[in-house]
């Protein structure tokens, strides 16, 4: 086992140092996304403007005009995120992996909603930068079940240094309507190492089931790196510290085009799994709020 996590620590560290090159010469413009009114969205650096129109240099279309009475918005964009003279998506859940949440704090009035295989539901809001609240549900009403399970993801963040270090701290609060059955979930804490494109997380929650909660930590270890302007590469690993417990591996992508995300990759045990290659994810993330 601990040989496992070393090598499932040395892995990841490899994947979030990979460097992505990037153009200085894309830092001195000045870069906007513009909006009109018809809800067509344009990416590019200011090429000049005044009081009638705005004239933009736009990746693979060149110079466009845009009178001023078509624009619903003009944002000024961070030059950090142009890279060798085209714009990167911000990550639209970059505070969690496949599931699995890391340190980074979800801004405050932004969130997402997460589906995965259909059946699984869930949704997270930034109330502050530093505390997020989040829920889900897997609606097995609908298909006559008597039991249908809920969960409440509540979150704290809090940046340590320079916004390249977080630790965080949270729940996952879930129960069964419908049913008796006491409530279960799980308390974490993690800290990240990186940014919302690139970094690397250690965690270790305990699960508890009405007033018990086991003696047996479970560790995580993820990471994320982006490798282009819509692809990120992921990993989520799941440990039990017991000799023979074992535990869960995954590898998989992220591909995003600043409006949603998707999500897919392979999960396999440790233990047990015989000529099984993995469990397939896929997962879809939608982003709203300013």
């Amino acid at each position: 086992m601990k040989k496992m996590v070393r090598i499932v620590i040395c892995l990841t560290l490899l994947l979030v140092t990979f460097q992505v090159p990037t153009q200085s010469q894309d830092q001195d413009k000045e870069w906007f996304r513009v909006e009109t009114v018809e809800g067509n969205a344009f990416f590019g650096y200011m090429v000049s403007q005044d009081d009638q129109s705005v004239i933009l240099n736009v990746e693979s279309v060149g110079e466009i005009t845009i009178p001023r009475k078509n624009i619903r918005s003009m944002n000024r964009i961070d030059p950090d995120r142009i890279k060798n003279g085209a714009y990167w998506y911000e990550n639209p859940q970059a505070t969690r992996y496949f599931f699995a949440p890391n340190a980074i704090g979800l801004p405050k009035g932004r969130g997402y909603y997460q589906n995965t295989w259909i059946l699984f539901n869930n949704v997270n809001y930034g109330i502050s930068d530093h505390f997020s609240l989040g829920g889900g549900v897997v609606p097995l009403f609908l298909f006559g079940s008597p039991a249908t399970p809920i969960w409440i993801l509540p979150k704290v963040s809090i940046p340590v240094s320079n916004d390249r270090f977080h630790l965080g701290a949270g729940a996952m609060i879930g129960g069964l309507i419908g049913s008796e059955t006491e409530s279960l979930g799980i308390l974490y804490g993690v800290g990240t190492l990186g940014d919302r494109d690139m970094n690397m997380t250690v965690g270790i929650g305990y699960g508890y089931a009405g007033d018990e909660i086991s003696r047996t930590p479970l560790i995580n270890i993820s990471g994320m790196v982006r490798v282009s302007r819509r692809l990120y590469l992921l990993t989520e690993n799941y440990f039990i510290p017991e000799a023979d417990a074992g535990g869960i591996l995954s590898a998989g992508a992220r591909w995003t085009t600043g409006q949603f995300a998707v999500d897919f990759g392979l999960f396999r045990p440790t233990e047990g799994a015989g000529g099984l290659i993995g469990i397939p994810w896929l997962g879809v993330t939608i982003p709203f709020g300013r």
